[in-house]
C-alpha cells in the first residue's frame, strides 16, 4: 500500500493566506512541542483557567451532555465534574502537540500497556485483529503501541480538510512508531486488502466518533439516542478477526495505562450488531467510573434519528 495514502484525498483547497497561516500554526506547535513537561503543565493550568473560569470553552454542552449522561447526580456534582474534565482537557490537548517530538524513552516513561499477550496470540496464528477505542483519557499515545506488538496497526481518522499543514503534523505524531494512518471512508477497502493478503493488521479507531445522521445504526448511549458508524461491526463479521476494546486509565498526570481486553473473539458466531451493543455497554461502564476523563466538549448528539431508521436496543 502507498506510504502516502492518507494524504492522497485533498477535497478542500488552501488559499496563499491561509496556507500559510496553518504553516505558522504547524510551526507554532513543532515549538511547542519540544517544551519540557514541567512547563507544558504550568501553560495548562493557565489554560484551563482561562477555558473554564474566563471563557466558559462549551460549558454548556458540557454540562448539558452530563445531565443527560447522569440524572441522578446533583447539579453541583456535576458542575465538579465538569471542572475536573475541563483540567484534564487542557492536559490532553497539550499532550498531544507534546507527542510530536516525544522520543522513545519519554513514551516508555509515561505509557504502559496490558493484554500484549493476547494479542501476541492472535498474530501467531495469522489473525489481523479489531481495536474499538474510545476518547477517554490520552487515546493519542496509543499509536506507541505499534513498538510492542506485530500486527501492522491501521489507525482510522477524520481527514483534516483544507489544512494541509495541520494534517502532515498530526499524521508525523501518530505514524512515528511505524503505524498508518487510513482516512474513515477508505477503512474497509484497506482492512479487507490487508485480509486477503493475509498480512495481520490492527484496524484501530475511535468507535464513539459521530457520523451522519443517516447511519443504519443507531441505538441509546449514555441515556440519549445515538447514532454509530456501522464499519466495524461489518468488517468483523465479514472478516472474523478478533474485537478488542482499548480502556486506558490515567496514572498519573501525564502519565497512562492502557489496557487490551477482548471483546468479541468469533464475530461470525453471533449477531452483527452485538459487536458495536458489547462495545457500548463497556464504553457506558467504563465511563460511569471515571466521567471527567471522557470527551464531554464534543457535540456527540446533535443528531436526531430520521423517520424510518430503526434503535437497535
Amino acid at each position: 500500500m502507498d506510504d502516502n495514502l492518507a494524504l492522497k484525498d485533498k477535497r478542500y483547497s488552501e488559499g496563499f493566506l491561509k496556507k500559510n497561516l496553518n504553516r505558522l500554526l504547524a510551526g507554532f506547535m513543532f515549538l511547542f512541542s519540544l517544551l519540557p513537561f514541567p512547563v507544558i503543565f504550568l501553560i495548562s493550568d493557565f489554560l484551563y483557567f482561562l477555558i473554564y473560569h474566563v471563557f466558559g470553552y462549551r460549558k454548556k454542552v458540557v454540562l448539558e451532555n452530563l445531565r443527560y449522561a447522569f440524572p441522578e447526580k446533583s447539579e453541583t456534582e456535576r458542575i465538579k465534574i465538569a471542572a475536573r474534565f475541563f483540567r484534564h482537557f487542557t492536559d490532553l490537548m497539550l499532550e498531544s502537540i507534546k507527542l510530536h517530538s516525544m522520543s522513545e524513552k519519554q513514551m516508555e516513561k509515561r505509557i504502559t500497556f496490558e493484554g500484549l499477550d493476547t494479542i501476541d496470540e492472535c498474530y501467531q496464528k495469522g489473525k489481523s485483529i479489531i481495536v474499538l477505542a474510545m476518547h477517554h483519557n490520552n487515546w493519542e499515545w496509543c499509536s506507541f503501541a505499534q513498538t510492542k506488538i506485530k500486527h501492522l496497526i491501521l489507525m482510522i481518522y477524520n481527514p483534516v480538510r483544507g489544512n494541509q499543514a495541520m494534517e502532515k503534523f498530526l499524521l508525523h505524531s501518530r505514524e512515528k512508531w511505524g503505524g498508518k494512518c487510513i482516512p474513515v471512508h477508505q477503512s474497509a477497502r484497506v482492512a479487507l486488502h490487508f485480509h486477503r493478503e493475509k498480512i495481520p493488521t490492527a484496524l484501530w479507531l475511535g468507535a464513539d466518533q459521530t457520523p451522519a445522521a443517516t447511519s443504519k445504526f443507531w441505538t441509546v448511549f449514555l441515556n440519549r439516542e445515538a447514532p454509530f458508524f456501522s464499519g466495524p461491526e461489518k468488517i468483523a463479521a465479514k472478516t472474523n478477526q478478533p474485537v478488542f476494546f482499548q480502556h486506558v486509565t490515567k496514572t498519573g498526570r501525564g502519565r497512562y495505562l492502557a489496557r487490551f481486553i477482548l471483546l468479541i473473539e468469533n464475530p461470525k458466531e453471533i449477531d452483527s450488531k452485538e459487536i458495536l451493543r458489547a462495545y457500548i455497554r463497556k464504553m457506558e461502564k467504563v465511563i460511569g467510573k471515571e466521567p471527567e476523563f471522557y470527551l464531554w466538549s464534543h457535540r456527540r448528539w446533535k443528531h436526531k434519528r430520521p423517520e424510518g431508521i430503526p434503535l437497535s436496543l
